[in-house]
């Protein structure tokens, strides 16, 4: 039973509200950079490959954080765990805003990546203290604050960066988070599940898992695939939009965020589909628009109004797999949701830095048309593979 007095009625609108706030703003330090990376690349030296890999270093680090610390949820007391994790992300964003050469902000962005998965880890939180009936609806309440931390961080960024540069977004970020760790210390429950599990021991279960459970295995290729697509499209568009015909300045690029919040409707949407049973047919929807959105937004390399028709229907797509596959992995064997979302989450992101690095080097080498072939490919093949899970399903 865990050290607390944490129960699932304990869960209230306020508190889920919090959880919300607390994934939204820890993972928007991954995002805050997206529409800075010209800003960046002309302070720092940086060519247009190298601009691109900053992206990729946060996204790596979230990976490598998802992979190491997440777990510790199934070890540590969780508020704790929360809390330090909230602490370090904000000096690490402090970091970045003194950074005067490029390897001490890699090294930064890398950290602030690392510490952000605390959000994973306030999911986690929130599904275990959810009733079951309400799960789903928790977990897609949770999960669209990430996604508008995710998408809202790029809006703030550019128009912040705008009035007083890029350096300034990192020390309000890093402000942030400090406020944040405080709030998070009063207000969150302590929660701790007791075992004997070793740290060394997690990662042999996590490997046991992906083995044991078809379910997290076929979840973990959706999850992988969709933040593949997310991560193709985000990674360049801040490089193509500073461009003709384009020609926008960093805070219009920001706005591009705003337009992607739309996304926020199909956490919600997701959710009680999955608590209705129809978790599946809403899979078949989102990994076909995963497919079909590039067209728009490939339309969108010469128009602004095509391309935000795409950004729409690409964020609807993800956020929606991503909520239907958190809600399926969080039934089954809850002792080990910690591990579970570390396994799942870790490959979600791995699968979002190969997307991420692959859309440097294609736009660099193919542009917006590349860009644009690789993202629906990518999305074919997920579809494809829904398909199939759908005819042995019988």
């Amino acid at each position: 039973m865990p050290e607390s007095e944490a129960r699932p009625e304990s869960l209230s609108p306020k508190m889920v509200a919090l959880m919300a706030v607390a994934t939204g703003l820890s993972v928007a330090g991954i995002y805050y950079a997206q529409p800075l990376l010209d800003d960046i690349r002309q302070s720092l030296g940086l060519s247009l490959t190298g601009a691109g890999w900053i992206v990729t270093a946060s996204q790596l680090g979230y990976a490598l954080g998802l992979l190491l610390l997440v777990p510790l949820g199934d070890l540590c007391e969780r508020r704790g765990l929360v809390v330090w994790m909230c602490l370090g992300t904000s000096a690490a964003l402090v970091m970045a805003a003194v950074a005067r050469s490029v390897w001490v902000l890699f090294a930064a962005i890398t950290v602030v990546g690392t510490l952000s998965a605390v959000a994973q880890v306030v999911v986690a939180f929130a599904a275990t203290l959810a009733l079951p009936e309400k799960r789903g609806r928790v977990v897609g309440t949770v999960m669209s604050g990430l996604l508008l931390g995710i998408l809202l961080a790029r809006t703030i960024s550019g128009y912040v960066a705008q009035l007083g540069g890029w350096r300034l977004v990192f020390w309000l970020a890093g402000l942030a988070m400090f406020c944040l760790t405080v709030v998070l210390r009063m207000g969150l429950p302590r929660f701790k599940v007791c075992g004997s599990m070793r740290y060394p021991e997690l990662f042999v279960s996590m490997g046991a898992l992906l083995r044991e459970e078809p379910v997290l295995k076929l979840r973990s290729y959706f999850g992988a695939a969709g933040f593949s697509i997310f991560s193709i499209f985000w990674t360049p568009l801040a490089l193509l939009l500073s461009r003709p015909p384009f020609n926008y300045s960093t805070g219009t690029i920001g706005l591009f965020g705003l337009v992607g919040t739309a996304g926020a409707l199909a956490a919600s949407l997701a959710g009680r589909m999955a608590d209705k049973g129809r978790a599946w047919t809403m899979t078949g929807v989102a990994t076909g628009l995963l497919t079909f959105s590039w067209i728009p937004i490939w339309l969108g390399g010469g128009s602004v109004w095509a391309l935000i028709l795409g950004v729409v229907a690409l964020d609807f797509a993800v956020q929606a797999l991503q909520i239907t596959n958190q809600s399926e992995i969080y039934t089954i064997r809850p002792e080990a949701r910690s591990r579970i979302t570390s396994a799942y989450m870790t490959l979600y992101f791995l699968g979002g830095v190969v997307g991420s690095a692959l859309s440097s080097v294609v736009f660099a080498h193919a542009g917006w048309n590349g860009v644009c072939a690789l993202g629906a490919a990518d999305g074919l093949v997920a579809f494809g593979v829904w398909i199939v899970a759908s005819s042995r399903r019988g």
